[in-house]
């Protein structure tokens, strides 16, 4: 996920300094090449398109304001047309148009980039717990591992979740996975990682050293108790957990996974 955020940015310079460049080699064509009625400066739309891709609404309309000051420096500098055609309502025209445009288009790519966000956000968090789900679990996961450092893996469940389905219906059973979500959260630390990745199967991954996560798992099991969810939490050490969960251990990145 960070390394998808960092390729964004990069992409994004990228394309603001070809932005730039698109800017200069039009302005430097315009002067030397242009006459009336080529055209060339239709090509500080390239430019202008580029700033609003990769930016807002109002960095579209300043890229468009922008193009339009350009446009009108190169008329005065080039020797093959009238400076007094600047100060002419196809200046103005000129000058609505490009901003208009950048400011639209830019719009539309920010208003496009917050969805993905939002849909790449969704597609690692849980339906219905709100916490991440396997595919957050694995991705975090994966990037403790790289790291090279010891975690513990704390693993708990829902006891005769079925039953709870059966007798008191699927309302009951969510509210019970969704009470379990909350505990985890609120016990987890702020660099914990907490999800969900089974029907009434969680996980969260800390820091915290095997000691310390049985406290953990001691103050859960007394939460949920209280509330009547029959469940069970242990830290394990990364291999497949079994009925009878394994003592609290550290997990080596570079041994287990």
């Amino acid at each position: 996920m960070r390394r998808l955020s960092a390729a964004g940015v990069l992409n994004r310079r990228l394309v603001l300094v070809l932005a730039a460049c698109a800017y200069a080699g039009t302005f430097a064509i315009f002067v030397i090449l242009e006459q009336p009625g080529l055209g060339i400066g239709h090509f500080f739309y390239v430019p202008i398109c580029l700033v609003a891709l990769v930016s807002d609404e109002l960095r579209g309309a300043a890229a468009g304001l922008l193009g339009a000051a350009l446009y009108a420096i190169a008329v005065v500098m080039t020797p093959q047309m009238p400076a007094a055609g600047v100060l002419t309502w196809a200046t103005f025209i000129r000058l609505v148009t490009f901003m208009s445009m950048g400011a639209l288009l830019g719009w539309y790519a920010s208003r496009n980039r917050r969805l993905l966000g939002e849909l790449d956000r969704r597609s690692f968090q849980d339906f219905l717990t709100g916490i991440g789900n396997a595919r957050f679990f694995d991705a975090r996961l994966a990037e403790r591992c790289a790291t090279g450092r010891p975690f513990t893996l704390v693993l708990a469940d829902l006891d005769d979740f079925g039953e709870i389905n059966n007798i008191h219906g699927h309302d009951a059973g969510n509210t019970a996975l969704c009470r379990v979500a909350s505990a985890l959260r609120d016990i987890a630390w702020p660099t914990d990682d907490v999800a969900r990745i089974g029907g009434d199967e969680f996980a969260f991954v800390t820091h915290l050293q095997p000691e310390q996560a049985h406290h953990v798992c001691t103050r859960l099991a007394k939460t949920l108790a209280a509330e009547d969810l029959h469940q069970r939490a242990s830290p394990t050490t990364g291999r497949r957990p079994s009925s009878s969960f394994a003592s609290p251990t550290t997990v080596s990145s570079r041994r287990s996974c």
